[in-house]
């Protein structure tokens, strides 16, 4: 089980959680992106269908990045101002997971009907709102208080690209 979690967790110097940040951050860009489209127009019916299909690889890939992110989170020390950080960023983006998923019910409605309402569009606008405060200040977590970030500018470029099993 130990293993598996540190798998999941990633290496020092090669934490899990940002590569999935990646993923879900681009499809559920994407996904708001082409939502707004369709409701002003363009292409509507394209629009609809690629929109909830971007949000829904959006929510997959969310569930890693919650996964990741939790098991990170659990090993901040309590009452510190890098934990309280940690929280804002832990309720910012799991409240635009649940608002993404609310626009891809909204949108899996307008599917079938080649239409992308203002509602779904405007909750997508919402969730990407939430997404980007939450990313906002999941930066600061590695930038300002150096989460999981091991400062050793002289490792030569092979050693750094290999995860330092401790």
């Amino acid at each position: 089980m130990k293993r598996l979690l540190q798998l999941l967790r990633g290496f020092p110097g090669h934490p899990s959680h940002p590569p999935f940040t990646d993923a879900t951050v681009g499809a559920f860009t994407v996904g708001t992106a082409l939502t707004v489209l369709g409701w002003f127009g363009v292409s509507e019916a394209d629009m609809v269908r690629g929109g909830f299909l971007a949000l829904v690889a959006g929510l997959v890939f969310a569930a890693g990045t919650i996964l990741t992110g939790f098991l990170d989170y659990v090993r901040i020390r309590g009452a510190t101002p890098l934990k309280r950080t940690a929280t804002i960023h832990w309720i910012s983006t799991v409240s635009a997971t649940l608002i993404f998923l609310l626009a891809a019910i909204l949108l899996r409605r307008g599917y079938d009907v080649d239409e992308v309402s203002l509602g779904a569009m405007l909750v997508a606008v919402l969730g990407w709102v939430a997404l980007l405060f939450g990313g906002w200040v999941g930066g600061s977590i590695v930038f300002v208080y150096g989460m999981r970030v091991i400062m050793e500018p002289s490792t030569p470029t092979g050693e750094a690209l290999k995860p330092k099993l401790r």
